[in-house]
């Protein structure tokens, strides 16, 4: 068969790849940072190569093959600069990449790579971001934009994980049941924001990067089916598919973004909803209710009103009561504030936002400012919503959203229009 051209869909093809293919080469060589570099060479490579060439009918056995080529040199380079060159003809004999890349292309080492990066021998937190890095394909900016420190710290996070793997000699093999246990945490978060980032990009001129929030999806689709009688794996699962439902309509002909309120929830996927649903039942009939099982109902909260005034907010209100019961994320408190104000009035998500303020996490934050902008505009205080919704376009880094939210101020320079009921989620 001759190569297929090179397209756009060969760019998301590449970031799908990228950590199957070190997933493969670390299998290998055992060396997770080494690894790494010579997966990226062969991504590089294969940008450069494969526009004039054509995509190759096996692109992840070609990836793996340069791959583990580089990985080979780089191993004679260090044998031959430590003097041991007896040691190296044997290793290298061993190492070599094999001629029939079959048997290494057919293997997913994907979910291996997700439980490896989440080894206690790292804190939660490091772990976490080496595997939005290893296995989700984020840029360190972004890491460092989804746990609210700067990007210098997250880089420094990064590269004390990587050392810390090779340290470990941790063998590259699904976990026994035990070591699942203590990663199944990290494993779950690093997914969560894997595809929230999907879902909505913190950066750049897209709303949504669909091939992050699939990857996150197939990656917990595995992990649920190894783990099937997991509640809160299925709830995590549940909170996705749920979430992805509404994906067509999150945004216009032109990427512009579309507000919850304002989407044609005719193009809403039903059969995700139904699936999601379906997911998050059987889990909360075995009794342990976790955070993502009750993110998961919110969600589904949303999914079955047929209109956005149906919306039943208090019981999405309930929810997030105990919600923030199990959790202290910044981020829930925000949206523990919009469902008060939805119950209440703005005056009282106002008041839970004072909160907030000295949170160090959400400082500078431009979610904050276009919570607050949306609660003042449904106080009817216009001038007030005006200037935060300018500061929250000042501070976002994600085109879409500044777009939107300058619009939202526009709009309320321009009109006396009454607010929506809830113009804050999208």
């Amino acid at each position: 068969m001759s190569p297929k051209p090179w397209d756009v869909t060969s760019e998301h093809l590449l970031r799908e790849l990228a950590p199957q293919v070190l997933g493969a080469v670390v299998r290998r060589f055992r060396d997770f940072a080494a690894a790494e570099d010579a997966v990226q060479e062969a991504l590089v490579a294969a940008a450069l190569q494969w526009p004039r060439e054509g995509v190759p009918d096996n692109p992840r056995g070609w990836l793996i093959q340069v791959a583990s080529r580089r990985m080979a040199d780089y191993l004679r380079s260090e044998v031959a600069r430590r003097r041991r060159e007896t040691a190296a003809a044997m290793e290298m004999d061993q190492l070599a990449p094999p001629a029939d890349m079959e048997s290494e292309t057919d293997q997913d080492d994907t979910l291996i790579l997700l439980f490896m990066c989440c080894h206690p021998a790292l804190t939660q937190s490091s772990a976490i971001a080496l595997t939005l890095r290893a296995v989700g394909g984020l840029t360190t900016a972004e890491i460092a934009h989804a746990f609210l420190v700067p990007e210098a710290t997250m880089a420094q996070r990064i590269s004390r994980a990587k050392q810390s793997i090779k340290a470990s000699g941790v063998p590259f093999r699904l976990p026994t049941n035990q070591e699942r246990t203590q990663r199944l945490g990290a494993v779950m978060h690093v997914l969560y924001l894997i595809f929230n980032e999907g879902y909505t990009s913190s950066a750049g001129p897209h709303l949504q990067r669909l091939e992050l929030s699939h990857e996150a999806i197939r990656l917990t689709r595995a992990v649920h089916h190894l783990l099937p009688d997991d509640g809160e794996v299925a709830g995590l699962l549940a909170l996705m598919l749920l979430t992805d439902a509404r994906r067509a309509a999150r945004t216009g002909p032109d990427g512009e973004l579309i507000p919850l309120t304002k989407q044609d929830r005719a193009l809403w996927d039903q059969k995700l909803i139904a699936e999601g649903i379906a997911l998050l039942t059987a889990a909360l009939s075995k009794g342990s209710i976790g955070a993502y099982q009750l993110q998961a109902a919110i969600a589904a909260v949303h999914d079955e009103a047929a209109r956005a005034e149906d919306t039943d907010w208090p019981q999405i209100l309930a929810l997030y009561d105990l919600l923030k019961c199990m959790s202290d994320n910044p981020m829930v408190m925000l949206n523990h504030a919009i469902a008060a104000a939805m119950v209440h009035g703005p005056s009282a998500g106002l008041e839970l936002l004072h909160g907030l303020d000295t949170d160090g996490r959400l400082t500078g934050h431009h979610r904050l400012a276009a919570v607050r902008a949306h609660l003042l505009e449904m106080a009817g205080d216009h001038t007030a919503a005006i200037t935060h919704y300018r500061i929250a376009a000042g501070r976002t880094t994600s085109i879409p959203e500044r777009n939107y939210l300058m619009t939202q101020a526009a709009r309320l320079s321009e009109s006396t229009t009454s607010p929506d009921s809830d113009d804050s989620t999208y």
